[in-house]
């Protein structure tokens, strides 16, 4: 089972999205500073997910929510947890 996933840094609301086959031991990895890529923002949570048997169908999703429809998407999909804030 692969994740694809959204972070939410809590130092300044910043995104990244990526899959795993594990999503605990990435997200532990995310705030232990083991990804250069998210090192700076941490911490992060975890605001939205979606799950695939196939690692290509997962890693098309990730790229398609790292896309300018993608984050489209994710902003409508997640309109009430962003306006909450």
């Amino acid at each position: 089972m692969y994740t694809v996933y959204l972070l939410e840094s809590t130092k300044d609301a910043s995104w990244y999205i990526g899959y795993t086959q594990n999503i605990a031991i990435r997200l532990k990895q995310h705030n232990n500073g083991a990804s250069q890529a998210t090192k700076p923002k941490m911490p992060w949570k975890i605001i939205y997910c979606e799950c695939y048997i196939n690692k290509a169908d997962a890693k098309g999703r990730e790229l398609f929510l790292k896309s300018g429809s993608g984050r489209k998407f994710l902003h409508k999909q997640l309109n009430n947890y962003l306006n909450k804030k």
